[in-house]
């Protein structure tokens, strides 16, 4: 479940199966951005490291810090359900994470599932699971420290310690960043939200965790995460007794997140293994300028997981699980909630040359429908070194509680989407390296969006503007090539690129905010006390709201240089051509950003 296992021959992972598994095991798609890579990464946050992965875009109201929108095979935010440690975070009232509000400084390790994802985590993971490991303790004791200055007065400052003594481990870090941006929305846009004064963000986090194994193979673990963001944004009021409009305030957000979990695992027997966990989410955002509007979500959680390693006939995983979501807002006449209850059964397995992989699940709640998904696929090896794997499932995607509640737009009696997925992917590995190339499809069916047909919503004077509705079907297919190569023990290149089309069946419409093409290339050298690496990314052209955006093309360089035992200097600079750069329509991300980092590492 949340604890990801330590590196071994075979790399080992989590999310794709809920139990800690050899990726050579899974017919899933699933990328796995370890912990070197995390903290040699030249990318300023958790969203800009995620959009270098195959599969992956972005879309973001200005610059670090701001409203984030993070895009699977083509999937919109609504449809990518992320997990920290286990725990589902996000709003249930807007229906996505907010990626910004989770710094950097406390991610260990990162798995993104690509693909479908409804049949192990239930509602959301259409397009797919982004799964973020906090740092855990670590046999011996290490102290982590880190200190930034960049352009645009931007900071950083973050500390940790961890370690592992005899039958306890513990890790705690302290993160803040800061940065006085730019102003979030261009000049003239059609709206006159325009302010140019600039838009600043804060985030403070802090995360804790303790562990105890009283006899070998059992643990009991306790965590806790809270991060705190202040983001400004431009905007318009309309105030009453002129209602004329006012972008002159100062409209901020402010968001807290808070998970907090209490788990154990353990062997039950020689072949038996369990697992069992206690948690609770807390999503809080105001948002406004004058006046502020308020969405909370509160998410608590219980469940238990039983591994059987049956042999020759695989393994099997049976969980339960019993989720409840609260929402409160100062738009909803009263709060509301929604109480899940779930039911996943998993077979994988390995017989010579091939592997499977089939799952299903239950999820009965209170505010729609039941619903029934399920995987099944399979890997088989034609060669040393080459594989070649398929699996098709089915989604779902819930209704928010906006999408139900919210007072002349929601309609509680709206049907989940239901969608479809396929795909077969090929891969290579070698000496040094591997190349993959996955085709896939993906088509969803009653998709929640605005209905401006009146007669179509419910017979209230509050509908005469339109309401939320199953009002599109969509079609999202592709290809994905990605390849890392080990040149020498100095040299390492990695590369991915995408084909996506992203369109309304209905209408053969691109969908919005989706670059038919996207490529990124990183090369990175090490020698002695020096290291250096290149980020190159290309995002193709996109529509949104009547607008084809342009294409964009960065670069982002840095030079590290080890100074003493435990210190290291490095020098970041991002957007280094100083491109334009427009995330979405009308906003405008930073240009080129020089950084200048102190990185300690010590053990003892």
């Amino acid at each position: 479940m949340a604890v990801a296992p330590a590196q071994a021959a075979e790399q080992v992972v989590v999310t794709a199966s809920r139990e800690p598994l050899a990726l050579q095991r899974l017919a899933a798609d699933l990328a796995a951005i370890e912990a070197d890579r995390v903290q040699g990464s030249s990318a300023d946050s958790l969203a800009d490291l995620l959009r270098r992965e195959a599969g992956v875009q972005l879309s973001r109201n200005g610059g670090p810090g701001h409203a984030t929108g993070l895009s699977i095979r083509g999937a919109p935010a609504t449809q990518v359900v992320v997990l920290v440690d286990g725990m589902r975070v996000g709003s249930a009232t807007l229906g996505s994470t907010a990626l910004e509000s989770l710094p950097l400084a406390q991610v260990d390790r990162i798995e993104v599932l690509r693909g479908p994802g409804s049949s192990l985590y239930g509602a959301d993971a259409v397009g797919g699971v982004v799964q973020v490991f906090t740092k855990a303790g670590e046999p011996g004791r290490q102290v982590e420290g880190r200190a930034a200055v960049g352009g645009y007065g931007s900071r950083e400052l973050a500390a940790g310690l961890r370690g592992a003594q005899g039958a306890w481990d513990w890790a705690a870090t302290l993160s803040h960043e800061a940065s006085d941006g730019v102003s979030t929305l261009r000049p003239g846009d059609p709206f006159g939200n325009h302010n140019p004064d600039r838009d600043g963000h804060r985030l403070d986090a802090a995360q804790l965790r303790v562990g105890f194994a009283p006899v070998r193979g059992q643990r009991l673990g306790a965590s806790w995460l809270r991060t705190r963001l202040r983001s400004q944004y431009d905007s318009s009021e309309f105030l009453p007794p002129t209602f004329a409009q006012d972008n002159t305030p100062d409209f901020r957000t402010r968001q807290a997140t808070e998970v907090a979990t209490l788990d154990w695992r353990g062997t039950l027997g020689a072949s038996l293994s369990g697992s069992a966990r206690a948690a609770r989410s807390v999503d809080d955002t105001r948002d406004g300028g004058t006046q502020t509007d308020r969405f909370r979500t509160e998410r608590r959680l219980v469940g238990a997981q039983l591994a059987w390693n049956a042999g020759a006939a695989g393994q099997l995983v049976g969980a339960l699980e019993r989720q409840e979501d609260r929402g409160r807002s100062t738009s909803y006449a009263a709060p509301v909630q929604r109480r899940n209850t779930a039911a996943v059964l998993e077979w994988t397995g390995r017989a010579g040359a091939f592997a499977w992989q089939a799952d299903a699940r239950r999820d009965d709640a209170s505010d729609h429908a039941a619903v029934n998904t399920g995987r099944l696929g399979g890997a088989v090896q034609l060669a040393p070194g080459l594989r070649l794997r398929a699996l098709a499932g089915s989604t779902f995607r819930a209704p928010s509680f906006n999408d139900l509640y919210f007072p002349g737009y929601g309609v509680p009696t709206l049907r989940a989407e239901r969608g479809r997925s396929a795909e077969v992917g090929l891969s290579w590995r070698h000496a040094g390296g591997e190349a993959a190339l996955t085709l896939w499809r993906n088509r969803v069916r009653d998709l929640i969006g605005y209905q401006p047909d009146a007669s179509q919503c419910p017979p209230d004077p509050a509908y005469a503007f339109g309401c939320s509705g199953n009002t599109a079907r969509a079609k999202l297919q592709g290809a994905t090539l990605s390849a890392h190569q080990r040149l020498s023990p100095s040299w390492t290149l990695r590369g991915q690129l995408d084909f996506l089309e992203a369109r309304d069946e209905a209408t053969g419409q691109r969908l919005p905010r989706r670059a038919a093409h996207q490529a990124s290339a990183e090369a990175a050298w090490t020698q002695g006390d020096w290291s250096a690496s290149a980020a190159l990314l290309r995002v193709g052209e996109r529509p949104d709201a009547g607008k084809r955006l342009a294409a964009e093309t960065t670069l982002d360089l840095q030079a590290g240089w080890r100074l003493a035992k435990g210190w290291q200097l490095q020098a970041k600079l991002l957007n280094a051509t100083d491109r334009d750069l427009e995330p979405a329509r009308d906003y405008q991300g930073l240009g080129r950003q020089a950084w200048l980092v102190l990185r300690h590492d010590a053990s003892w």
